[in-house]
């Protein structure tokens, strides 16, 4: 058979799920591609991660096409999880990329999580995910509340592999011991955390003082930052730039009702996110520059 593929996404991150698509059906024997809209195929995978991409519009030539991702509000299993994903339809990333848990024990509205994967279980093991490679980008939800996933950790650190979990660990879980565990472990670039509310500034300072403890300096430290209401989320920022962590403003979004963001969600996370910016000036100074 002839395969294609569609990233709806683009091509700014590998997405998983194809990849193991194509790596499933090339040991299957067929052909694999990127779908060429002039071309005719037997069958196409269209996956798409975020609500908010805008589809395809493009006809596309095949006898089935089959749409998945969170994206569509598709949610069912891959039916060819267990696969490797084929790292050739991205060889422009040279990191590996998996999961070494999968779902989440906290149920945040505003997170998909807990509807597409349920409670937080084992799923891989590092040496699985890393095969050949040494460095790997982690996507688990909450690594530190699984005992597998705290297993992972150690056996990271004796690796002495480079690691990034991109979607955050949960602070409310850093111990002394996880701090320690943690200090030990080669970052690619930072740790990263989340401060979506208020109440989740405190155990995020806790676990910064933790980490502090263990030699982990603030700059090595990025902090998603969940923005809803402008000034709610410019005070948890100002707490932030006080200690010199990395900020990074997420925009709120209803995976429901795709609700559209605000001038001021927009302009905030311009201020946030542009570091030059962000270090030199106060947010109300912006903002009043703005107005004028």
């Amino acid at each position: 058979m002839k395969i294609g593929l569609i990233d709806v996404d683009g091509h700014n991150f590998p997405n998983l799920a194809l990849m193991k698509l194509a790596n499933y059906h090339k040991e299957q024997g067929d052909t694999v591609e990127w779908v060429n809209y002039l071309e005719r195929y037997d069958k196409v995978y269209q996956s798409k991660v975020f609500t908010f991409t805008p589809d395809v519009s493009t006809i596309i030539q095949s006898d089935e096409i089959i749409k998945g991702g969170t994206g569509y509000k598709m949610y069912n299993d891959l039916f060819c999880d267990d696969i490797e994903p084929d790292y050739s339809l991205y060889p422009q990333f040279q990191h590996a990329y998996g999961f070494l848990t999968r779902g989440c024990v906290r149920n945040c509205t505003w997170c998909i999580v807990p509807k597409k994967e349920g409670d937080i279980r084992p799923y891989r093991n590092i040496e699985t995910v890393l095969q050949d490679r040494k460095t790997a980008i982690l996507m688990d939800n909450n690594v530190l509340a699984s005992e597998h996933g705290l297993w992972q950790l150690e056996k990271i650190a004796n690796l002495k592999c480079k690691v990034d979990f991109n979607q955050g660990l949960d602070s409310r879980l850093v111990t002394d011991e996880i701090a320690r565990l943690l200090s030990k472990i080669k970052w690619i670039r930072f740790i990263r955390f989340a401060c979506d509310t208020t109440p989740a500034v405190e155990p995020l300072l806790q676990a910064i003082e933790k980490l502090n403890k263990y030699g982990v300096k603030n700059y090595r430290i990025f902090v998603y930052l969940l923005v809803k209401e402008v000034d709610d989320a410019n005070e948890r920022c100002k707490i932030l730039k006080r200690l010199d962590v990395n900020p990074f403003v997420q925009i709120y979004r209803d995976f429901e009702t795709n609700t559209a963001i605000t001038n001021a969600q927009k302009r905030f996370a311009w201020y946030v996110n542009q570091k030059m910016v962000f270090k030199t000036t106060e947010w109300e100074d912006y903002k009043g520059k703005i107005r004028k």
